[in-house]
């Protein structure tokens, strides 16, 4: 595995937006503003499109459905993968980093909506779904709230109250991301350290790990990269391979983590498991490197969408 390989696999589309929202009135939301987030545009997504009373698990129009395509991972006929399950999240992420539970009148809560691939077409969907949330409300108390701007990765302003200009809209790689990166790193003292800020899911040789290691983790993302890849349905695409030198783990430190999400699908609360902490290798190639910049991204494991598997480089 070289830089070429991954370079030409990380040739995935992709637009970070960054949500800035103002909460009118003093109120309560809930300490994980992702889960809230999400499932709140879905529930909005559904209301906006859905003409089967939200049955999905009977409906007739499941290949044509637009929250399907959105919310769900839809592979060309050709681009599916043996090991993808029907309720895959790939197109999309959501990054939220406070856990403030009240605010005042006129503070204000960011949060990043990731968009990938196809997916990133049905921007004004997403925003729309959005916009009726900030008028149902947020969480269980229906905290209210008005979207002040929505900028891109480069600063633009995409959407400023209720205007919005799609042709400031940047769509960037994940490889000029990745690329960026390790040219910054390169200027640092670096540690070789990953530091996971959300909780991390990964299932490896049948098991969820309780501790980092080098070959979990970058399964786990060559696993997500080819299914981008796929999801992409990029011409060539092929797994990438990792070669039998891993780099060797020199510290670690971990805890185990969970949210509890109310799932209005299955109509019952979920708890989502995974590990949080710190990993430092004694040494990271240049190959490495990149593929791990490229995952500060895209998240790794499972749940992505609710945030899980985001981690930055030391």
């Amino acid at each position: 595995m070289d830089s070429e390989e991954i370079l030409k696999a990380l040739n995935i589309r992709y637009v970070d937006l960054r949500f800035v929202l103002k909460f009118p009135e003093a109120c309560e939301v809930p300490e994980d503003k992702v889960s809230a987030l999400r499932g709140g545009m879905g529930q909005m997504l559904l209301r906006q499109n859905c003409i089967r009373d939200q049955k999905c698990e009977n409906c007739d129009f499941e290949d044509e459905c637009l929250v399907r395509r959105m919310m769900y991972a839809k592979y060309e006929k050709d681009f599916q993968p043996a090991f993808a399950s029907r309720g895959d999240s790939n197109g999309y992420l959501i990054e939220c980093e406070n856990k403030e539970e009240y605010f005042g009148a006129g503070e204000q809560l960011e949060f990043h909506l990731v968009l990938f691939g196809k997916v990133i077409v049905y921007f004004t969907q997403f925003l729309q779904a959005f916009y009726m949330l900030g008028q149902a409300g947020l969480g269980k108390e229906h905290a209210r709230y008005e979207i002040v701007w929505v900028e891109d990765e480069m600063g633009e302003r995409i959407v400023d109250g209720t205007q919005v200009d799609l042709r400031r809209l940047c769509v960037c790689r994940i490889r000029e991301y990745a690329e960026r990166r390790v040219n910054q790193l390169k200027k640092k003292d670096r540690k070789n350290m990953l530091v996971f800020q959300t909780p991390t899911s990964i299932k490896h040789e049948g098991k969820f790990i309780r501790q980092f290691s080098a070959e979990a983790l970058l399964r786990s993302l060559t696993r997500r990269i080819y299914c981008l890849d796929l999801f992409e349905a990029l011409e060539g695409t092929e797994k990438l391979l990792l070669d039998d030198d891993l780099p060797e783990i020199v510290f670690q430190k971990n805890v185990l983590a969970e949210i509890t999400r109310y799932s209005s699908t299955q109509d019952e609360k979920m708890k989502l498991r995974g590990i949080k902490g710190k990993v430092r290798f004694d040494e990271l190639a240049d190959e490495l490197l990149l593929l791990f910049a490229a995952g500060e991204k895209l998240h790794i494991g499972k749940n992505t969408s609710f945030g899980f598997g985001k981690y930055i480089i030391l």
